[in-house]
């Protein structure tokens, strides 16, 4: 019988929209930079207000992401970590805060839509990848499934869409959650009385392969801005 371990509660709570660009901030550099992880406040403070791979833009200082890490480590999702160096650094605790240890990729995801808010699935495989490879769009939607089975994903858009379904988390609270799901539903119901251009199948997977290209640049300049501030340069 497993009815203990479906029906046991879950470790992880909703986040508002400055604790989950924070935490995503977290995950994204400990997979990107694994070489600059655990972060410093000012890192943090860098990393949530770069224009790249964000949505929406921030203005976070020190006090604001002082005050985030805060709530984040009291509700178990950020750690402390109590090094022997002047400046105090933080870690996520998201692999064990949403039961997903061994699953890397699944984090990914997640970290993508942490910073971005919903997206195409299609988006989101191109965005992920920079972080941990995604073959294409079946192995996006297999990952999907397990996140959507704990919850942890929602799809947005109306059942049977073979086409642009949007996806999202599921760590929104309930009322901001509600507002994505009409945003998505008018979105696609808008798009519906549209005439669609023809395309085939070889522009799609170039305009991905753009995208894919155009973010790893974005990220790598973001990366360059975030060490000089680092270095006083």
């Amino acid at each position: 019988m497993t009815i203990a371990a479906e029906t046991a509660p879950r470790a992880w709570s909703p986040l508002d929209y400055r604790e989950r660009r924070v935490v995503g901030v977290l995950v994204e550099k400990q997979k990107t930079t694994p070489e600059n992880y655990p972060l410093s406040i000012a890192a943090i403070v860098t990393g949530s207000n770069q224009k790249s791979n964000r949505d929406p833009i921030t203005t976070f200082d020190a006090d604001d992401v002082e005050e985030i890490l805060a709530t984040l480590r009291q509700k178990g999702a950020a750690v402390l970590v109590e090094g022997s160096g002047r400046v105090p650094k933080w870690k996520h605790a998201m692999y064990d805060w949403l039961d997903l240890r061994g699953k890397p990729v699944e984090m990914a995801i997640l970290a993508e839509l942490l910073l971005r808010g919903s997206q195409t699935e299609g988006d989101l495989r191109a965005r992920a990848a920079r972080m941990d490879p995604i073959a294409d769009l079946s192995a996006l939607q297999g990952h999907l499934a397990t996140l959507s089975a704990r919850g942890l994903v929602v799809t947005l858009t109306p059942p049977g869409l073979r086409r642009g379904v949007v996806v999202t988390h599921g760590l929104y609270p309930p009322a901001e959650l509600e507002r994505e799901r009409h945003k998505a539903l008018s979105a696609a119901a808008a798009e519906a009385d549209e005439p669609r251009a023809a395309t085939t199948p070889a522009d799609g997977s170039l305009r991905a392969e753009v995208e894919a290209l155009r973010l790893k640049v974005d990220a790598m300049a973001a990366e360059i801005r975030s060490l000089r501030e680092m270095l006083g340069g």
